[in-house]
């Protein structure tokens, strides 16, 4: 397994989030809670024992309560000054074996190193026909950060490194969803766009957020003044509206997933069809020729 985040730092970024904690920079985090607890109330089933992982403010624990959809929750973050009720690594769940009947995990999965063995390890620990439903940044978010840090530093230096993390795409989600194991997995993407003054506040967010650059091949060569003047210059060419304003993306995959359970609807087997499509849809069935030219 290739080790592409540092958890270390990972673990610093969002203790000193927590430290400074700027409540206009939490905007992401809450949007996904508000997100996932709406998608929770139109679920018709009712959940006696939720996890929330990972959900440094405790945010979307709350919001799923609220719904009244969820008896209890309990919070699973990597240290105490989160308030959480039970701590571990992000990689690593404390959880018995088919114990939960909901698992939410808002906006920490994209920085696992093992993103299928996580998977895995939430799916095992959902009881039969539980649900997992999660927020994950998707490929489009900081698309116009990214452009403009690569584009100064060729400039700059004729060289780049990988100032803002990958983020994954919304079929490679849910491949992952069928690879460890959930049944009747769904997933979907919203996108958010967020304007601002300039890239000096986007980067103080993303900051406040803890989303500083974990990568493990990260350069450790301190950035100039000139390199950030630079990238501002080309943001506010490439990326800003008629009043000056920048644009930033963030993408947000939703995910869904069941416990398998013989409860669910399973598709059907190949040639179980007991009606042709052609009469489903009231017209008239054409034959294609075959490769020798014969019907």
């Amino acid at each position: 397994m290739d080790i592409v985040f540092d958890a270390a730092l990972i673990e610093k970024n969002r203790k000193r989030a927590w430290r400074f904690k700027d409540d206009k920079a939490l905007f992401l985090l809450n949007i996904a809670a508000d997100e996932l607890a709406d998608r929770i109330a139109i679920v018709e089933r009712h959940f006696d024992t939720a996890i929330e992982l990972h959900g440094a403010t405790g945010i979307t624990a709350q919001r799923i309560l609220q719904t009244g959809k969820v008896d209890t929750v309990t919070r699973v973050d990597t240290d105490a000054v989160f308030g959480a009720d039970q701590i571990a690594p992000i990689e690593e769940l404390p959880l018995e074996p088919a114990s939960a009947n909901l698992i939410v995990s808002p906006l920490t999965l994209h920085l696992t190193n093992d993103t299928p063995g996580t998977l895995i390890q939430i799916r095992r620990a959902l009881k039969p026909d539980g649900l997992f439903m999660a927020a994950i940044p998707g490929s489009s978010t900081l698309q116009e950060l990214r452009d403009v840090l690569l584009t100064a530093e060729v400039e700059l230096t004729g060289g780049a490194n990988a100032r803002v993390i990958p983020f994954a795409d919304v079929r490679d989600v849910g491949a992952l969803l069928q690879r460890a194991g959930f049944a009747l997995p769904v997933t979907d993407v919203e996108t958010y766009t967020v304007r601002y003054d300039s890239i000096f506040p986007l980067m103080r967010d993303l900051r406040a957020m803890g989303m500083a650059n974990p990568l493990m091949d990260r350069s450790r060569k301190p950035l100039t003044r000139g390199f950030f003047l630079r990238a501002a210059e080309l943001y506010a060419e490439k990326y800003s509206d008629p009043d000056g304003r920048i644009r930033a993306t963030f993408s947000i995959i939703y995910v869904s997933g069941w416990a398998p359970h013989e409860s669910q609807q399973k598709p059907l087997k190949p040639g179980s069809a007991k009606v042709r499509l052609a009469d489903a849809l009231k017209t008239a069935e054409i034959k294609l020729p075959s490769k020798d030219g014969e019907e």
